[in-house]
């Protein structure tokens, strides 16, 4: 019997049976015989030690913001993270026992993740928030089934300066479904806003916008909630939660649902992920919302206690109709959030997002003297502008790599239009040198 398949042969020939094969040769027939029983080839073991010295040399091989100066930003951002969040983050009360199966064994988690929803839902001005999800684009995608299924209507209206990526995971989610997507197309300053207002109509079941947009520019939505209140739709608002320490709130600019990623605050950007999505909404959708929500509560004898109060998700309600089936192994990303925040208070995240803007200006006023290049909108913005240079994008992407910088995120992938920009990203992060440095790496 093989140590590490614990069937026995008898046990492995009624499976065999049971499904209508005679062997495990026929059962895997269907196998290219090339890739069926692959030669394998493994070095000769060797000591701990030297497998550690090994793997560091690997990990040598990547490059890191550690090593560069990293101007990449596109939904993904490189904020300084306190000691006290990996140190509080990694012990084993919450590592080992981020799943909240038993509400009177995991107050801890419990109390953690009400206290983060409670952060989520003042930061964006609305009342309720959820645990979290998997990351900003199926929190997106999660906000307008709610919507669909809210107004019983067919008809989405996206604005095309939402994260490119979010819309096609939006677009898958509804592939299967008969839903009309429209896009609205940025006007000359890179907002969408605008034309929202034009776009909606009695089929409308939501109007999605993003601001801070994919541009990093910050919409003009003071007229998007009372076209939506005219039609019965649903306004929804994609934005880094950041940016709410700083300008108008979801719920001060009227949006019913409010989502995107909440990977800014204390989650590294650890090569793309794991990340963590948000969503937060008016008081009117709590239950339609997807995953779980922490309460607070008291026990019987009188002593408060924390619950999952409403849990829309298969594991507990309705199977197959429950209204998601989001994971819960984000609550590790969301306690991370939820250390950040009460680490840097309310005075520290307006601080760290007015030096973000700040930054931000004093890129383009020194980028504005170099020649060849310019920017491509005017208007205001939160920790991301878009740069055009005269000489091919990238070329100035080697040119800087061979300086340790990475310049920005070329946007012609997605926006065929915007030929040689750059979405050039700056947080607090950066110093003047640093900013100094990346202009002199484009000139």
């Amino acid at each position: 019997m093989n140590p590490y398949l614990p069937n026995t042969t008898a046990e492995r020939d009624a499976m065999l049976r049971a499904i209508g094969v005679d062997s495990f040769d026929e059962l895997t027939a269907g196998i290219p015989p090339e890739i069926r029983n692959p030669a394998l080839t493994f070095p000769e073991p060797v000591s701990e030690m030297e497998l550690v010295r090994e793997i560091e040399q690997l990990a040598e091989k990547n490059t890191a913001t550690s090593t560069h100066r990293s101007f990449l930003g596109a939904g993904t951002y490189e904020h300084y993270i306190p000691a006290v969040v990996p140190a509080l983050a990694l012990r084993g009360e919450f590592f080992t026992a981020y799943t909240p199966y038993q509400a009177e064994a995991s107050q801890g988690t419990l109390q953690v993740i009400y206290e983060y929803q409670s952060m989520m839902a003042r930061l964006s001005g609305l009342a309720v928030s959820t645990a979290s999800h998997y990351d900003g684009a199926t929190s997106l995608a999660e906000s307008v089934l709610i919507a669909l299924e809210q107004t019983r209507r067919k008809k989405v209206v996206i604005a095309a300066a939402v994260h490119p990526e979010y819309r096609t995971v939006l677009k898958t989610y509804l592939s299967a479904q008969d839903v009309e997507i429209v896009e609205m197309a940025a006007d000359c300053n890179g907002r969408c806003a605008g034309t929202a207002v034009d776009t909606i109509d009695k089929e409308t079941a939501c109007v999605v916008l993003q601001s801070p947009n994919m541009f990093g520019i910050i919409e003009d939505m003071s007229a998007v909630r009372p076209a939506c209140d005219a039609a019965k739709a649903l306004f929804i608002l994609v934005a880094n939660p950041l940016s709410f320490a700083v300008v108008r709130s979801a719920g001060e600019w009227g949006a019913h649902i409010a989502c995107g990623d909440a990977q800014v605050f204390g989650n590294p950007i650890s090569f793309g992920g794991p990340h963590l999505g948000y969503i937060t909404a008016t008081k009117e959708f709590m239950r339609k919302l997807p995953g779980r929500l922490a309460g607070m509560t008291v026990d019987h004898e009188g002593k408060r206690a924390f619950v999952l109060t409403l849990q829309a998700r298969e594991q507990h309600i309705r199977r197959e109709r429950a209204s998601s089936n989001i994971c819960s192994n984000q609550a590790l990303c969301a306690l991370q959030a939820c250390i950040y925040l009460a680490a840097v208070g309310e005075r520290g995240l307006r601080r760290i997002a007015e030096i973000n803007m700040q930054n931000l200006q004093y890129f383009k006023e020194k980028v504005k003297n170099v020649r060849g290049v310019e920017l491509v909108f005017d208007a205001p913005q939160f920790n991301e502008c878009v740069i055009r240079t005269k000489q091919p994008v990238a070329d100035v992407i080697t040119a800087g790599k061979k300086k340790g910088i990475f310049p920005g995120v070329p946007l012609e992938r997605w926006y065929p239009e915007l030929t040689n920009t750059l979405l050039v990203c700056i947080t607090e992060t950066k110093t003047k040198n640093d900013i100094d440095a990346l202009v002199e790496s484009i000139k």
